[in-house]
C-alpha cells in the first residue's frame, strides 16, 4: 500500500520527498535565524487550507497580528482562514516551559478534533526545550508531545534553532530524535563569488525514499522556492 503523503506548499522540496511528507509525521525544521523556518511553516499551513485541511499554528515567539504580517508579506491573507476556523493560531508564553506544554498536550487534541485540523507548525521548539532542567526531562516530554499530536491525528512541523558551530543540528541535539523528519536550511558560503546563498537538505524522513542532495532555494514574493533541479554540492 502506497504511503499517503501530505504537499509542503513548496513544490521543489515534495520533489526531495518524492512527493512530501508521509501523512502522520512529525518533521524537525532547523536552520539559523533567517533562513525561512517560520515562513515556511506558514506557507505548509496555507497550503493546507487551499487543498482543503485546516491548519494550527501555535507559535512561542510572536502573536497573531505578527504571523498573519509575517503571511502577508509572501501575499497570504490569513484572517478570512483564522475567521472561518480553518486556521487558528495560538501564543503561548515560553517562560514558563511546564505550563505551556501542558496546555498544549491537554487542549490540542480537542482543537484538533473541533477543527478537524490535518496540520500542526510549533514554533520553536527550541524555545521550549531550552527552559527544561535536564535532558532527561527534555528528552522524555518531546516523546510525549509528538505522541500526543501523533494520536490527534495531525502532520507537524516543528522549528528549531540551530547549533552556530553545526548548523545541520538543532540547539539542544534532541528533537532530530523524536522527530521521524528532519529538514535543514543552512547559508552556504559561495566565497569564489563573494555571495551567500540559503541551501535545503532532507537529513531523513521515515518510510519514505527522498533526495540526499543539498538544493539552493530562494525567499521570495510568492514564500520559498525551492530549486530541485539545481545542486549546490
Amino acid at each position: 500500500m502506497a504511503e499517503e503523503k501530505v504537499s509542503t506548499g513548496v513544490q521543489g522540496l515534495d520533489e526531495m520527498l518524492n512527493g512530501g511528507v508521509p501523512r502522520g509525521h512529525i518533521v524537525a525544521l532547523i536552520g539559523s535565524c533567517g533562513t525561512g523556518k517560520t515562513t515556511l511553516g506558514l506557507q505548509y499551513l496555507m497550503a493546507g487550507v487551499k487543498s482543503g485541511e485546516p491548519g494550527i499554528f501555535i507559535s512561542l515567539e510572536e502573536d497573531q497580528e505578527a504571523i498573519s504580517k509575517n503571511a502577508a508579506a509572501y501575499g497570504w491573507d490569513v484572517a478570512p482562514h483564522i475567521q472561518s476556523g480553518a486556521l487558528a493560531v495560538f501564543k503561548l508564553d515560553p517562560s514558563d516551559a511546564k505550563a505551556a506544554l501542558a496546555k498544549i498536550k491537554n487542549e490540542l487534541p480537542t482543537e484538533i478534533q473541533k477543527r478537524g485540523a490535518k496540520r500542526l507548525v510549533l514554533d520553536s521548539i527550541s524555545l521550549l526545550n531550552m527552559l527544561f532542567e535536564s535532558e532527561s526531562e527534555c528528552r522524555a516530554q518531546l516523546f510525549s508531545l509528538c505522541q500526543t499530536i501523533k494520536k490527534a491525528g495531525a502532520t507537524a512541523i516543528f522549528t528549531a534553532e540551530a547549533r552556530p558551530d553545526q548548523p545541520s543540528v538543532s540547539r539542544d541535539g534532541l528533537v532530530e530524535y523524536v522527530a521521524d523528519g528532519v529538514i535543514v536550511l543552512s547559508y552556504v558560503d559561495l566565497k569564489e563569488k563573494g555571495e551567500v546563498m540559503l541551501a535545503i537538505r532532507v537529513m531523513k524522513m521515515r518510510r519514505t525514499a527522498h533526495s540526499r542532495k543539498i538544493k539552493p532555494y530562494s525567499m521570495g514574493a510568492k514564500g520559498i522556492d525551492v530549486l530541485a533541479g539545481a545542486t549546490i554540492y
